[in-house]
């Protein structure tokens, strides 16, 4: 009986200290740590609530010490007594509640980023470094803010691949974009170069969004690497342009990724885009694009090719329309990408009820990078309804 007294006494203790312990306020708390006094958690939740809605850094002290006491192996334990450490200005204690935190879960994010932002602080931009990467390592939600404060600590990038970035792919394409909204094209090459290295398969998008900022910034020739790079890593050997064609997936016969170097395309008021099967060409589908309505000045379909400077190329495509109203029509057009300077205009494409070919050839200017081919209606503004449908769209440069 004494026993069972004892038992049901001890659990009756247990039950109230857990009742005390959940309720938000600093009586319940206190007579918690007084029924339970060995208990830590109890200790650290009467800390936290002194801290956090007292205010009071310096009578959180004692439980927050109490916790570590008897459970040193708790991280959020030491990073409590660590926080009230950074309110009273005592550096040093801080420190070492921090290193204690990292001793008890080296591998936790949430301490390496308190760490981490606390060593750079102090100047201690080797410890910082170490600590971001359990960060990189563990948390991609902080990689973006993770990296730039690397940045400011170490602007070199061969330092941060060295000592901070994990060989994960998503980490470096964070990179990437950073340096790249900062205009570092050619750090962003050697981050590129190093992500290629680890070999291991890509995804799709991040790539795309890499390549669109190189375009943009007018870096062709890292562009152009990248796509090559992309075959094996991204399963896009088959969209690879070649000498017979520098059109990627010219005849439609692939999914148009709308990304890279595939064809690009973009919702427009009645303008409707489609693969048609049912008017294949050579045995691959077409590509159907329906008008219907006024102010279209782009079919919403293009493409953007490398192209060398004061080279000669020769263009052809199939097409067949149907029931095209309006004045004007629709038409290919080739420009530079960069100047707009327009180096091809094919002649309109309508009344053509069975398939016919454009072609033409042209030569680009002495700056010419990158062209652009699209699907351009003239003029824009007045109405056009009908069905247009292109296939075995080729480019390909004549060899002097």
């Amino acid at each position: 009986m004494l026993a069972v007294a004892a038992y049901a006494s001890l659990v009756t203790l247990q039950y109230l200290a857990t009742y005390f312990s959940e309720k938000p306020d600093l009586a319940s708390l206190q007579r918690a740590v007084r029924l339970q006094p060995g208990n830590a958690e109890y200790r650290c939740h009467l800390g936290d609530y002194l801290f956090f809605v007292q205010r009071s850094e310096q009578g959180a002290l004692e439980p927050y010490r109490a916790a570590v006491t008897l459970n040193p192996n708790k991280a959020r334990y030491w990073m409590g007594l660590a926080a009230a450490y950074q309110k009273m200005g005592n550096d040093n204690a801080q420190e070492a509640a921090l290193e204690n935190a990292i001793a008890a879960e080296p591998k936790s994010p949430a301490v390496a980023w308190d760490a981490a932002n606390f060593y750079l602080t102090q100047g201690e931009t080797e410890k910082a470094l170490r600590e971001f990467r359990v960060v990189l390592e563990s948390d991609l939600s902080l990689a973006s803010r993770a990296l730039r404060l690397c940045l400011l600590a170490t602007p070199s990038v061969e330092t941060l691949l060295q000592q901070v970035i994990p060989p994960s792919p998503p980490v470096y394409f964070a990179l990437l974009d950073i340096l790249m909204a900062k205009k570092q094209a050619a750090e962003a090459a050697t981050v590129w170069a190093q992500l290629i290295q680890l070999r291991q398969p890509l995804e799709t998008r991040p790539v795309f969004e890499y390549l669109r900022q190189l375009i943009a910034q007018q870096q062709v020739d890292q562009a152009r690497r990248v796509w090559r790079d992309a075959a094996n890593l991204c399963g896009l050997s088959a969209y690879q342009p070649s000498p017979e064609n520098l059109v990627v997936n010219g005849n439609f016969s692939l999914e148009v990724l709308n990304g890279g170097f595939d064809w690009l395309y973009q919702k427009l008021p009645n303008v409707s885009l489609s693969l048609d099967p049912t008017q294949s060409h050579n045995g691959h589908p077409s590509l159907l694009i329906a008008f219907d309505g006024r102010g279209i000045e782009d079919a919403g379909i293009r493409q953007v090719i490398p192209a060398d400077a004061n080279a000669s190329y020769e263009f052809s495509a199939d097409f067949k329309s149907d029931a095209i109203q309006g004045a004007g029509g629709p038409r290919f057009v080739i420009q530079d990408l960069y100047s707009g300077a327009v180096y091809f205009a094919s002649d309109e494409l309508k009344d053509a009820d069975t398939w016919k070919q454009a072609r033409g050839t042209f030569t680009t200017g002495p700056t010419t990078k990158m062209l652009m081919l699209r699907v351009q209606r003239v003029p824009p503004g007045s109405p056009i309804r009908g069905k247009l449908w292109i296939a075995d769209v080729q480019l390909v440069q004549e060899r002097r």
